[in-house]
């Protein structure tokens, strides 16, 4: 069974930015399963570690908790990274969190990258930001990155969740382009 691990960025509960991922999550589950094989889903949110995260880029520290998630996703087969967008690029939290993780942990890493904003016009954070980012730390980035404004999100799939038939159209692509990897 691989292991994928969903880092979300998301400050608020319930988040935007956790509900695009867990919608990612759950196609990557689908894309995996219709190919024979299992996915097991563990989650990462970055809100629950701001203190610890804090403290590692103010003296070097790392406590329990931190080094846990940071494991989590060293471990991991897969990574599906969401965030919100602040002040045109990923927020502090999600930066901190890649900053503290190890080097080499993402060598050849499939990774979807998402992101959440309240207008379309952030979109390109994908391409000028988080795209750089992971290249850096040498992950292997799937063609297609996910972004949701809230337009995106609604009632228009009955659970509040992301609604429009590109945004389903978007997130099964990435799913099925990391499934390939996973598989």
């Amino acid at each position: 069974m691989k292991k994928l691990v969903v880092v979300s960025a998301g400050v608020s509960d319930p988040s935007t930015t956790r509900i695009l991922a867990d919608r990612i999550a759950e196609a990557v589950e689908a894309q995996v399963s219709k190919r024979g094989e299992g996915v097991q889903v563990e989650y990462v949110e970055l809100r629950e570690l701001a203190v610890s995260l804090g403290t590692v880029m103010s003296t070097g520290l790392y406590d329990e908790k931190l080094r846990a998630a940071l494991d989590t996703v060293s471990g991991a087969d897969g990574l599906i990274a969401a965030t919100p967008v602040f002040a045109a690029s990923y927020s502090g939290l999600f930066k901190m969190f890649f900053d503290a993780l190890d080097k080499d942990a993402l060598t050849s890493m499939p990774v979807i990258i998402a992101a959440t904003a309240g207008t379309a016009r952030h979109s390109l954070v994908l391409e000028y930001a988080m795209r750089p980012l992971f290249s850096y730390l040498r992950g292997t980035v799937m063609p297609t990155a996910v972004f949701a404004a809230t337009e995106d999100f609604g009632a228009g799939d009955g659970a509040g969740g992301v609604s429009g038939a590109e945004m389903s159209n978007r997130v099964v692509r990435a799913a099925r382009e990391l499934a390939e990897y996973l598989v």
